[in-house]
C-alpha cells in the first residue's frame, strides 16, 4: 500500500509506516504544495497524511484514485478537508486531538502574560538601545493575577487555560459554550454566560478556543470589539478567521482595547499589514503546538490512524 506525506514533518511517522511494509512517499521540500502539485503527488495513494496547509477537496481525492481509504490530518483542526466530499467517497478522515492540549494552553498563557507585561515591546526597546535608565513609568503593563478571564469555547484547550488562570493566578473565570458545564463551574468557581455579548464587557482578558465554522467566522468583529473594555486584551490561538483582522487592527490603533496576541491569522500566512505596525499586539507564526514533544506525538498519532485504517480497523481519532 502507498502512503503519501504531503510535507516534511518531525517525528516517527515515516519510520512507523515503513515498518508496516507500506511504500511511503514524502514530499521532499519543506513548503506548501500548489493544488496542481498536490493532485499529481497523491496519485495512487491508499492514504494521505496531510497538513492544515493542504486543501484536500474532491478533486484532490479523485486524483488519488478509488483505492484511497483515509486522509489523516496532522492537526487537531480539519477545516482544510472537505468532509462532505470525503463522505461521498466513503473516505475516513482523522485528526490528532488531545495530544497538543497542554502545549497550546501553555502558549496561550504565554501570550496572555507577554501582552499584559509588554514583553515583546520591552525586548524591542532593549535591542534598539533605548534603555538608558530605570524609570517608574517605563513600559507600564498590567497584572494578570486576580483579573477576569473570558473563555470562548470550553473544550480541552479552553478548559486547561482556565485551569491555569484560576489555579495559578487566582483569576475569575467566565465562559461561553453551547452548553454549561456544572462540574467545571463547581471546581473552578467559573460562571457560565450564555451570550458572548454579555460576557465581553466583563472581561479583562478574552481567550478564543472555538473551531472555525460558518457560525464562528468573524465571531469577533467590530461590534463585539466595541463591547470589550478599553483595557482588555484579546488572545487567539484557535483559527484566524474567527477574528475580523481589519476590525481588530482599527480597535488596537484607536486604543479601543488594550491589546491583542495572535498565533493564527485570517488570511494565513498573510498578516493584515496594519497589525504589523502596532506595538500593542504580539504576533506569533502559528506555533502554539510547536514543541518537539508535541509534534512527535502528533506524527505518531497520524501514522497510527493510517495503520489502523489500512489494516481494516477503525482509527482511534476518526472525525465524526
Amino acid at each position: 500500500m502507498k502512503v503519501v506525506v504531503t510535507r516534511k514533518i518531525p517525528g516517527p511517522a515515516v519510520d512507523l509506516l515503513q515498518q508496516q511494509g507500506y511504500e511511503v512517499v514524502a514530499f521532499p521540500e519543506n513548503r506548501v504544495q500548489t493544488t496542481e502539485e498536490l493532485k499529481k503527488f497523491v496519485v495512487g495513494a491508499d492514504a494521505i497524511l496531510s497538513l492544515l496547509t493542504d486543501k484536500i477537496d474532491g478533486p484532490v481525492m479523485d486524483a488519488a484514485g478509488k483505492q484511497l481509504k483515509i486522509i489523516a490530518n496532522y492537526a487537531v483542526g480539519f477545516d482544510n478537508i472537505d468532509l462532505e466530499a470525503a463522505k461521498k467517497r466513503n473516505l475516513m478522515v482523522t485528526n490528532t486531538p488531545g495530544v497538543l492540549t497542554e502545549t497550546v494552553a501553555e502558549h496561550t498563557f504565554s501570550l496572555m502574560l507577554s501582552i499584559a507585561h509588554r514583553i515583546s515591546e520591552a525586548d524591542r526597546f532593549s535591542r534598539a538601545g533605548s534603555y538608558h535608565a530605570w524609570g517608574p513609568e517605563l513600559l507600564l503593563g498590567t497584572d494578570v493575577s486576580g483579573k477576569t478571564l473570558g473563555v470562548v469555547g470550553l473544550g480541552r484547550i479552553g478548559s486547561l487555560v482556565a485551569h491555569h488562570a484560576a489555579r495559578g493566578f487566582g483569576m475569575k473565570i467566565l465562559y461561553t459554550d453551547p452548553k454549561p458545564n456544572p462540574e467545571f463551574e463547581k471546581e473552578y468557581g467559573a460562571v457560565f454566560v450564555e451570550k458572548l455579548d454579555d460576557m465581553l464587557p466583563q472581561c479583562d482578558f478574552v481567550s478564543i478556543h472555538v473551531p472555525l465554522l460558518d457560525s464562528t467566522r468573524h465571531l469577533i468583529n467590530e461590534t463585539r470589539l466595541n463591547l470589550m473594555k478599553k483595557t482588555a486584551y484579546l488572545i487567539n490561538t484557535s483559527r484566524g478567521p474567527i477574528v475580523d483582522e481589519k476590525a481588530l487592527a482599527s480597535a488596537l490603533a484607536e486604543n479601543r482595547i488594550g491589546g491583542a496576541a495572535l498565533d493564527v491569522y485570517e488570511f494565513e500566512p498573510e498578516i493584515t499589514p496594519e497589525l504589523k505596525k502596532l506595538d500593542n499586539v504580539i504576533l506569533t507564526p502559528h506555533i502554539a503546538s510547536a514543541t518537539r514533544e508535541t509534534r512527535d506525538k502528533m506524527a505518531e498519532m497520524a501514522a497510527q490512524n493510517i495503520i489502523d485504517a489500512l489494516e481494516g480497523k477503525t482509527p482511534p481519532n476518526l472525525v465524526k
